[in-house]
Protein backbone atom coordinates (compact mmCIF):
# COMPACT_ATOMS: atom_id res chain seq x y z
CA UNK A 1 0.00 0.00 0.00
CA UNK A 2 0.94 3.35 -0.95
CA UNK A 3 2.18 6.06 2.16
CA UNK A 4 -0.32 9.27 2.49
CA UNK A 5 1.85 12.25 1.75
CA UNK A 6 -0.77 14.59 3.99
CA UNK A 7 -3.21 13.79 6.14
CA UNK A 8 -4.52 17.03 8.00
CA UNK A 9 -6.67 19.13 5.42
CA UNK A 10 -8.64 22.44 6.13
CA UNK A 11 -11.62 21.70 4.47
CA UNK A 12 -13.00 17.39 3.67
CA UNK A 13 -15.68 17.23 1.76
CA UNK A 14 -17.60 13.78 1.86
CA UNK A 15 -19.37 12.66 -1.65
CA UNK A 16 -18.19 13.79 -5.18
CA UNK A 17 -21.37 14.62 -6.40
CA UNK A 18 -22.88 17.48 -7.70
CA UNK A 19 -22.74 19.11 -4.22
CA UNK A 20 -19.86 18.36 -3.34
CA UNK A 21 -17.87 19.01 -6.43
CA UNK A 22 -19.50 22.82 -5.81
CA UNK A 23 -18.20 22.78 -1.99
CA UNK A 24 -15.13 21.48 -2.78
CA UNK A 25 -14.32 24.21 -5.35
CA UNK A 26 -16.37 26.83 -3.45
CA UNK A 27 -14.15 26.30 -0.35
CA UNK A 28 -10.75 25.84 -2.79
CA UNK A 29 -11.30 29.51 -3.73
CA UNK A 30 -11.61 31.03 -0.73
CA UNK A 31 -7.99 30.73 -0.18
CA UNK A 32 -5.84 29.24 -2.66
CA UNK A 33 -3.24 28.25 0.75
CA UNK A 34 -6.34 26.05 2.36
CA UNK A 35 -5.98 22.50 1.33
CA UNK A 36 -9.02 20.73 0.36
CA UNK A 37 -9.38 16.93 0.49
CA UNK A 38 -12.84 15.51 -1.44
CA UNK A 39 -14.12 12.15 -1.53
CA UNK A 40 -15.49 9.78 -3.61
CA UNK A 41 -16.92 6.15 -2.97
CA UNK A 42 -17.09 5.50 -6.99
CA UNK A 43 -14.58 5.41 -9.66
CA UNK A 44 -14.97 9.19 -11.21
CA UNK A 45 -16.76 12.49 -8.92
CA UNK A 46 -20.05 13.29 -10.71
CA UNK A 47 -22.21 11.66 -8.26
CA UNK A 48 -25.83 9.97 -10.26
CA UNK A 49 -25.46 12.39 -13.07
CA UNK A 50 -23.19 10.25 -14.84
CA UNK A 51 -26.00 8.02 -15.86
CA UNK A 52 -28.83 11.02 -16.37
CA UNK A 53 -27.90 10.90 -20.02
CA UNK A 54 -31.23 13.49 -20.82
CA UNK A 55 -31.12 16.84 -20.83
CA UNK A 56 -32.43 19.26 -18.96
CA UNK A 57 -29.65 20.24 -16.37
CA UNK A 58 -27.76 23.42 -16.47
CA UNK A 59 -30.24 25.76 -17.55
CA UNK A 60 -30.20 28.16 -14.68
CA UNK A 61 -26.15 27.25 -13.46
CA UNK A 62 -24.68 27.42 -17.02
CA UNK A 63 -27.50 28.85 -19.06
CA UNK A 64 -27.40 25.85 -21.35
CA UNK A 65 -29.78 22.99 -22.15
CA UNK A 66 -27.13 20.06 -21.04
CA UNK A 67 -27.33 16.22 -20.11
CA UNK A 68 -26.24 15.08 -16.43
CA UNK A 69 -23.13 13.80 -18.41
CA UNK A 70 -21.66 17.48 -19.56
CA UNK A 71 -23.48 18.84 -16.24
CA UNK A 72 -20.68 16.98 -14.49
CA UNK A 73 -18.26 17.23 -16.92
CA UNK A 74 -17.96 20.53 -16.05
CA UNK A 75 -17.56 20.74 -12.61
CA UNK A 76 -15.32 18.00 -12.70
CA UNK A 77 -12.84 20.04 -15.18
CA UNK A 78 -12.98 22.75 -12.74
CA UNK A 79 -12.09 20.69 -9.35
CA UNK A 80 -9.90 18.88 -11.28
CA UNK A 81 -7.68 22.27 -11.84
CA UNK A 82 -7.41 23.33 -8.73
CA UNK A 83 -3.83 22.42 -7.53
CA UNK A 84 -5.35 23.01 -3.63
CA UNK A 85 -8.31 20.10 -3.85
CA UNK A 86 -6.86 16.08 -3.36
CA UNK A 87 -9.66 13.75 -4.90
CA UNK A 88 -9.81 10.20 -3.37
CA UNK A 89 -11.70 7.91 -5.69
CA UNK A 90 -12.88 4.01 -4.59
CA UNK A 91 -12.74 5.58 -0.78
CA UNK A 92 -15.32 5.09 1.94
CA UNK A 93 -15.48 6.51 5.12
CA UNK A 94 -15.80 4.04 7.69
CA UNK A 95 -15.53 6.14 11.08
CA UNK A 96 -15.49 9.99 12.06
CA UNK A 97 -15.55 11.68 15.36
CA UNK A 98 -14.50 15.08 16.71
CA UNK A 99 -11.16 15.14 18.85
CA UNK A 100 -9.49 18.91 19.92
CA UNK A 101 -12.17 20.62 17.33
CA UNK A 102 -10.90 18.59 14.51
CA UNK A 103 -12.74 15.90 12.56
CA UNK A 104 -11.12 12.84 12.51
CA UNK A 105 -11.87 10.06 9.92
CA UNK A 106 -11.19 7.00 9.55
CA UNK A 107 -11.15 5.46 5.41
CA UNK A 108 -10.63 2.72 3.60
CA UNK A 109 -9.68 2.63 -0.27
CA UNK A 110 -7.64 -0.07 -2.80
CA UNK A 111 -4.43 2.71 -2.66
CA UNK A 112 -3.97 3.04 0.67
CA UNK A 113 -6.01 0.15 2.42
CA UNK A 114 -6.71 1.67 6.06
CA UNK A 115 -6.10 5.43 6.63
CA UNK A 116 -6.78 8.56 8.76
CA UNK A 117 -7.58 12.51 7.73
CA UNK A 118 -8.23 14.87 10.15
CA UNK A 119 -10.07 18.30 9.27
CA UNK A 120 -11.02 21.76 10.51
CA UNK A 121 -14.27 21.57 8.88
CA UNK A 122 -16.61 19.12 7.59
CA UNK A 123 -19.29 18.92 4.53
CA UNK A 124 -21.43 16.04 4.41
CA UNK A 125 -22.37 16.02 0.88
CA UNK A 126 -23.83 12.42 0.44
CA UNK A 127 -26.61 12.80 -1.58
CA UNK A 128 -29.60 10.10 -1.24
CA UNK A 129 -30.33 6.70 -1.30
CA UNK A 130 -33.56 5.18 -2.69
CA UNK A 131 -35.66 3.41 -0.76
CA UNK A 132 -36.98 -0.53 -1.84
CA UNK A 133 -39.88 -2.60 -1.79
CA UNK A 134 -38.89 -3.94 1.34
CA UNK A 135 -39.89 0.00 3.37
CA UNK A 136 -42.86 -0.03 1.35
CA UNK A 137 -44.31 -3.18 2.78
CA UNK A 138 -45.09 -4.75 -0.67
CA UNK A 139 -45.39 -8.93 -0.29
CA UNK A 140 -44.43 -11.37 -1.61
CA UNK A 141 -41.92 -13.36 -2.89
CA UNK A 142 -38.03 -11.73 -3.80
CA UNK A 143 -37.51 -12.34 -7.67
CA UNK A 144 -35.25 -11.42 -9.93
CA UNK A 145 -36.76 -8.29 -11.61
CA UNK A 146 -37.25 -6.00 -9.09
CA UNK A 147 -35.21 -2.89 -9.31
CA UNK A 148 -35.14 0.60 -8.06
CA UNK A 149 -35.68 3.29 -10.98
CA UNK A 150 -31.96 4.50 -10.02
CA UNK A 151 -30.45 1.03 -10.90
CA UNK A 152 -32.55 0.42 -13.85
CA UNK A 153 -31.28 3.45 -15.27
CA UNK A 154 -27.91 2.92 -14.21
CA UNK A 155 -28.26 -0.96 -16.15
CA UNK A 156 -29.39 0.86 -19.57
CA UNK A 157 -27.80 3.90 -19.57
CA UNK A 158 -23.80 2.88 -18.19
CA UNK A 159 -23.75 -1.04 -18.55
CA UNK A 160 -26.60 -1.46 -22.04
CA UNK A 161 -28.64 -3.84 -19.95
CA UNK A 162 -31.85 -3.96 -20.62
CA UNK A 163 -34.11 -4.84 -16.69
CA UNK A 164 -36.88 -6.24 -18.50
CA UNK A 165 -39.04 -6.27 -21.34
CA UNK A 166 -42.75 -5.79 -20.00
CA UNK A 167 -42.51 -3.08 -16.81
CA UNK A 168 -45.22 -1.95 -14.23
CA UNK A 169 -43.32 1.01 -12.44
CA UNK A 170 -44.43 2.04 -8.96
CA UNK A 171 -44.13 5.45 -8.11
CA UNK A 172 -44.55 8.43 -10.10
CA UNK A 173 -41.19 10.61 -8.78
CA UNK A 174 -38.98 11.92 -11.35
CA UNK A 175 -36.74 9.07 -11.67
CA UNK A 176 -39.80 6.72 -12.33
CA UNK A 177 -41.16 9.23 -14.64
CA UNK A 178 -37.77 9.36 -16.39
CA UNK A 179 -37.67 5.86 -16.43
CA UNK A 180 -40.72 5.00 -18.19
CA UNK A 181 -39.96 7.16 -21.00
CA UNK A 182 -36.88 5.77 -21.12
CA UNK A 183 -37.79 1.78 -21.06
CA UNK A 184 -40.24 2.74 -23.63
CA UNK A 185 -37.90 4.31 -25.83
CA UNK A 186 -35.39 1.32 -25.66
CA UNK A 187 -38.09 -1.13 -26.63
CA UNK A 188 -39.61 -2.41 -23.31
CA UNK A 189 -43.40 -2.20 -22.82
CA UNK A 190 -44.73 0.13 -20.00
CA UNK A 191 -47.88 -1.56 -18.57
CA UNK A 192 -48.45 1.97 -16.38
CA UNK A 193 -47.13 4.12 -13.82
CA UNK A 194 -48.98 3.48 -10.19
CA UNK A 195 -49.01 6.05 -7.51
CA UNK A 196 -50.23 5.82 -4.07
CA UNK A 197 -51.53 9.30 -3.44
CA UNK A 198 -54.52 10.88 -5.16
CA UNK A 199 -51.39 13.55 -6.55
CA UNK A 200 -48.30 12.44 -8.63
CA UNK A 201 -45.03 12.94 -6.99
CA UNK A 202 -42.90 13.72 -9.78
CA UNK A 203 -43.10 17.20 -11.74
CA UNK A 204 -45.58 18.20 -13.97
CA UNK A 205 -43.65 18.78 -17.00
CA UNK A 206 -42.14 14.94 -16.86
CA UNK A 207 -45.66 13.71 -16.45
CA UNK A 208 -46.45 15.61 -19.87
CA UNK A 209 -42.85 14.90 -21.32
CA UNK A 210 -42.27 11.11 -20.09
CA UNK A 211 -45.51 9.81 -19.95
CA UNK A 212 -48.45 11.79 -21.98
CA UNK A 213 -46.22 12.14 -24.57
CA UNK A 214 -45.34 8.02 -25.05
CA UNK A 215 -49.21 7.53 -24.06
CA UNK A 216 -48.42 5.39 -20.96
CA UNK A 217 -51.12 5.49 -18.12
CA UNK A 218 -51.31 7.27 -14.81
CA UNK A 219 -52.89 5.34 -12.37
CA UNK A 220 -53.37 7.18 -9.13
CA UNK A 221 -54.28 6.66 -5.27
CA UNK A 222 -53.19 2.36 -6.77
CA UNK A 223 -50.59 0.55 -5.38
CA UNK A 224 -48.52 -2.86 -5.84
CA UNK A 225 -50.16 -5.27 -2.70
CA UNK A 226 -48.00 -8.46 -4.11
CA UNK A 227 -45.54 -9.58 -6.40
CA UNK A 228 -45.84 -13.25 -7.86
CA UNK A 229 -43.11 -15.21 -9.27
CA UNK A 230 -40.21 -16.97 -7.57
CA UNK A 231 -36.98 -17.46 -10.04
CA UNK A 232 -38.20 -14.13 -12.27
CA UNK A 233 -41.34 -11.38 -11.94
CA UNK A 234 -44.22 -12.98 -13.17
CA UNK A 235 -46.85 -10.63 -12.38
CA UNK A 236 -47.89 -7.85 -10.02
CA UNK A 237 -51.33 -7.12 -8.35
CA UNK A 238 -52.35 -3.65 -8.28
CA UNK A 239 -55.05 -2.29 -5.57
CA UNK A 240 -56.54 0.69 -5.23
CA UNK A 241 -56.49 2.79 -2.02
CA UNK A 242 -58.50 4.99 0.05
CA UNK A 243 -57.78 8.50 1.69
CA UNK A 244 -55.67 6.84 4.34
CA UNK A 245 -53.84 5.14 1.35
CA UNK A 246 -55.29 1.56 2.31
CA UNK A 247 -55.54 -1.12 0.30
CA UNK A 248 -59.55 -1.40 -0.76
CA UNK A 249 -60.69 -4.75 -0.55
CA UNK A 250 -62.22 -6.20 -3.53
CA UNK A 251 -60.37 -3.22 -6.43
CA UNK A 252 -57.12 -6.52 -6.77
CA UNK A 253 -56.36 -6.74 -9.92
CA UNK A 254 -53.76 -8.94 -11.63
CA UNK A 255 -51.37 -7.05 -14.01
CA UNK A 256 -48.64 -9.83 -15.71
CA UNK A 257 -45.33 -8.44 -16.14
CA UNK A 258 -41.43 -9.52 -15.49
CA UNK A 259 -39.95 -6.01 -14.26
CA UNK A 260 -41.14 -4.08 -11.38
CA UNK A 261 -39.78 -0.77 -10.93
CA UNK A 262 -39.75 1.44 -7.82
CA UNK A 263 -39.76 5.03 -7.72
CA UNK A 264 -40.97 5.10 -4.15
CA UNK A 265 -38.85 8.07 -2.48
CA UNK A 266 -35.52 8.99 -1.68
CA UNK A 267 -33.61 9.24 1.54
CA UNK A 268 -30.22 11.72 2.27
CA UNK A 269 -27.92 9.81 3.47
CA UNK A 270 -26.91 10.92 7.21
CA UNK A 271 -26.08 7.76 8.54
CA UNK A 272 -22.62 8.50 9.10
CA UNK A 273 -23.31 11.48 11.38
CA UNK A 274 -24.96 9.81 14.10
CA UNK A 275 -21.60 9.68 15.88
CA UNK A 276 -21.80 13.77 15.82
CA UNK A 277 -25.30 13.51 17.53
CA UNK A 278 -26.25 16.01 14.80
CA UNK A 279 -29.98 16.93 15.40
CA UNK A 280 -31.92 15.55 12.21
CA UNK A 281 -35.32 17.42 10.82
CA UNK A 282 -38.28 14.90 10.41
CA UNK A 283 -39.35 16.69 7.70
CA UNK A 284 -36.35 17.06 5.71
CA UNK A 285 -34.60 13.67 6.70
CA UNK A 286 -31.18 15.78 6.84
CA UNK A 287 -29.46 18.02 9.40
CA UNK A 288 -31.19 21.44 10.62
CA UNK A 289 -28.57 24.33 9.46
CA UNK A 290 -28.88 28.10 9.46
CA UNK A 291 -28.33 30.19 5.94
CA UNK A 292 -24.56 29.10 5.68
CA UNK A 293 -25.82 25.44 5.47
CA UNK A 294 -23.72 24.77 9.07
CA UNK A 295 -25.35 22.42 11.42
CA UNK A 296 -25.95 22.48 15.13
CA UNK A 297 -22.12 20.30 15.11
CA UNK A 298 -19.62 23.23 14.90
CA UNK A 299 -17.60 22.99 11.56
CA UNK A 300 -20.20 20.81 9.68
CA UNK A 301 -21.83 21.76 7.03
CA UNK A 302 -24.42 19.96 5.27
CA UNK A 303 -25.41 20.12 1.64
CA UNK A 304 -27.00 19.13 -1.58
CA UNK A 305 -29.47 16.19 -1.41
CA UNK A 306 -28.05 15.07 2.04
CA UNK A 307 -29.73 18.27 3.48
CA UNK A 308 -32.92 18.07 1.52
CA UNK A 309 -34.14 16.52 -1.54
CA UNK A 310 -34.09 18.82 -4.42
CA UNK A 311 -35.48 19.35 -8.26
CA UNK A 312 -33.08 21.00 -10.01
CA UNK A 313 -29.29 19.87 -9.90
CA UNK A 314 -28.74 23.77 -10.19
CA UNK A 315 -30.06 24.16 -7.02
CA UNK A 316 -28.17 20.84 -4.93
CA UNK A 317 -24.50 23.01 -6.56
CA UNK A 318 -25.97 26.17 -5.29
CA UNK A 319 -26.26 24.82 -1.88
CA UNK A 320 -22.89 22.95 -2.24
CA UNK A 321 -21.20 26.93 -2.99
CA UNK A 322 -22.78 28.45 -0.08
CA UNK A 323 -21.37 25.33 2.38
CA UNK A 324 -18.31 25.11 0.87
CA UNK A 325 -17.83 28.81 1.36
CA UNK A 326 -18.85 29.00 4.70
CA UNK A 327 -16.56 25.85 5.32
CA UNK A 328 -14.19 27.44 3.64
CA UNK A 329 -14.40 30.70 6.44
CA UNK A 330 -14.35 28.54 9.43
CA UNK A 331 -11.32 26.50 8.48
CA UNK A 332 -9.51 30.01 7.52
CA UNK A 333 -11.05 31.34 11.21
CA UNK A 334 -9.85 27.98 12.95
CA UNK A 335 -6.31 29.24 11.72
CA UNK A 336 -6.04 32.55 12.38
CA UNK A 337 -7.32 31.60 16.05
CA UNK A 338 -10.55 34.55 16.01
CA UNK A 339 -13.85 34.17 17.97
CA UNK A 340 -16.05 34.88 15.45
CA UNK A 341 -15.84 34.03 11.67
CA UNK A 342 -14.66 36.33 9.02
CA UNK A 343 -16.65 37.71 6.35
CA UNK A 344 -19.83 36.35 7.06
CA UNK A 345 -19.96 35.98 10.69
CA UNK A 346 -21.74 32.77 11.21
CA UNK A 347 -21.54 31.06 14.90
CA UNK A 348 -23.31 28.51 16.04
CA UNK A 349 -23.16 30.44 19.51
CA UNK A 350 -24.37 33.58 18.45
CA UNK A 351 -27.18 35.16 20.03
CA UNK A 352 -29.27 35.77 17.32
CA UNK A 353 -29.82 32.54 15.95
CA UNK A 354 -33.18 31.60 15.75
CA UNK A 355 -35.65 28.98 14.75
CA UNK A 356 -37.54 29.69 11.78
CA UNK A 357 -41.46 28.61 12.97
CA UNK A 358 -43.54 27.23 10.23
CA UNK A 359 -46.90 28.22 10.27
CA UNK A 360 -49.35 27.27 7.36
CA UNK A 361 -49.32 23.80 5.06
CA UNK A 362 -45.81 23.85 4.06
CA UNK A 363 -44.48 20.42 4.08
CA UNK A 364 -40.68 22.40 4.84
CA UNK A 365 -38.00 25.09 4.87
CA UNK A 366 -34.38 25.04 4.50
CA UNK A 367 -32.35 26.62 6.53
CA UNK A 368 -34.64 26.17 9.35
CA UNK A 369 -32.82 28.38 11.89
CA UNK A 370 -31.28 31.73 11.19
CA UNK A 371 -28.63 33.72 12.18
CA UNK A 372 -29.66 37.27 12.29
CA UNK A 373 -26.52 39.04 12.72
CA UNK A 374 -24.98 37.88 9.71
CA UNK A 375 -24.02 39.69 6.46
CA UNK A 376 -25.22 39.02 3.11
CA UNK A 377 -28.68 37.07 1.76
CA UNK A 378 -30.31 33.91 2.65
CA UNK A 379 -31.41 31.89 0.02
CA UNK A 380 -34.92 29.92 1.39
CA UNK A 381 -35.86 26.93 -0.17
CA UNK A 382 -39.49 25.35 0.75
CA UNK A 383 -42.18 22.54 -0.66
CA UNK A 384 -46.45 23.17 0.25
CA UNK A 385 -47.66 20.11 2.38
CA UNK A 386 -50.27 19.91 -0.44
CA UNK A 387 -51.66 21.21 -3.46
CA UNK A 388 -53.00 24.76 -3.45
CA UNK A 389 -53.97 28.05 -5.42
CA UNK A 390 -54.15 31.59 -5.23
CA UNK A 391 -51.81 31.53 -1.92
CA UNK A 392 -49.36 33.91 -0.22
CA UNK A 393 -46.27 33.25 1.74
CA UNK A 394 -44.79 35.46 3.99
CA UNK A 395 -41.68 35.83 6.66
CA UNK A 396 -42.66 37.26 9.77
CA UNK A 397 -40.28 38.78 12.09
CA UNK A 398 -41.86 40.19 15.38
CA UNK A 399 -44.98 39.92 13.70
CA UNK A 400 -44.05 42.12 11.31
CA UNK A 401 -44.12 41.28 7.70
CA UNK A 402 -40.38 41.43 6.08
CA UNK A 403 -41.38 39.55 2.76
CA UNK A 404 -44.25 38.61 0.56
CA UNK A 405 -45.13 36.81 -2.40
CA UNK A 406 -48.02 34.83 -4.01
CA UNK A 407 -47.95 31.78 -6.33
CA UNK A 408 -50.92 31.25 -8.04
CA UNK A 409 -49.99 27.40 -7.96
CA UNK A 410 -47.75 25.48 -5.28
CA UNK A 411 -47.35 21.45 -5.58
CA UNK A 412 -45.32 19.18 -3.27
CA UNK A 413 -43.20 17.85 -6.15
CA UNK A 414 -42.00 21.35 -7.14
CA UNK A 415 -39.45 23.00 -4.71
CA UNK A 416 -40.11 26.65 -4.33
CA UNK A 417 -36.91 29.42 -3.81
CA UNK A 418 -36.52 32.94 -2.43
CA UNK A 419 -34.05 35.27 -1.58
CA UNK A 420 -34.27 38.27 1.44
CA UNK A 421 -31.31 40.60 2.78
CA UNK A 422 -30.58 39.24 6.32
CA UNK A 423 -30.40 42.80 7.24
CA UNK A 424 -34.23 42.80 7.35
CA UNK A 425 -33.97 39.65 9.90
CA UNK A 426 -31.63 42.43 12.19
CA UNK A 427 -32.69 42.25 15.68
CA UNK A 428 -35.47 40.28 15.42
CA UNK A 429 -36.67 38.25 18.68
CA UNK A 430 -39.49 35.53 16.61
CA UNK A 431 -39.01 34.55 12.86
CA UNK A 432 -42.52 32.80 10.74
CA UNK A 433 -42.73 31.87 7.67
CA UNK A 434 -46.23 32.00 6.84
CA UNK A 435 -48.69 30.13 4.39
CA UNK A 436 -51.76 31.41 3.82
CA UNK A 437 -54.56 30.39 1.59
CA UNK A 438 -56.22 34.04 0.68
CA UNK A 439 -53.20 36.04 -0.35
CA UNK A 440 -53.47 40.15 -0.03
CA UNK A 441 -53.88 41.98 -3.40
CA UNK A 442 -50.92 43.92 -4.49
CA UNK A 443 -48.20 41.10 -3.29
CA UNK A 444 -45.47 40.01 -5.75
CA UNK A 445 -46.51 37.03 -7.42
CA UNK A 446 -43.93 34.19 -8.06
CA UNK A 447 -43.50 34.77 -11.84
CA UNK A 448 -42.00 38.71 -11.30
CA UNK A 449 -39.29 37.27 -9.04
CA UNK A 450 -38.34 34.13 -10.82
CA UNK A 451 -36.32 35.33 -13.12
CA UNK A 452 -34.43 37.57 -10.33
CA UNK A 453 -33.90 34.86 -7.92
CA UNK A 454 -32.73 32.47 -10.89
CA UNK A 455 -29.79 34.72 -11.72
CA UNK A 456 -28.88 35.15 -8.19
Amino acid sequence: MKALAFTDYDVIVIGGGPAGMAAALAASEKDPKLKIALIEREGQIGGILKQCIHDGFGLIRFKERLTGPEYAWRYKEMTEAKENIDIFLFTFLTKLKKENDLFCMEFTNPEYGIFELKAKSLVAAMGCRERTDRQVNIHGERPAGIFTAGQAQALINLHGFMPGKKCVILGSGDIGLIMARRLTLEGAHVEGVYEIKPTPSGLSRNIVQCLNDYGIPLHLSATVTEVEGRERVEAVKIAQVDKNMKPIAGTEKRIPCDTLILSVGLIPENDILSSLNVPIDGRTKGPIVDQFMHTEAAGLFSCGNALHVNDLVDYVSESGKIAGEAAGDFALNMRAGAEKLFPLKMSTKAKKLLPLNIVGKILYVVPQKIDTEAEGSIIFYFRAAEEMQNTGLSLKADGKTVFERKYEELKPPEMERFILPCEKLRGAEKLEIVLSESPQKGIETSSEKKEADNGN
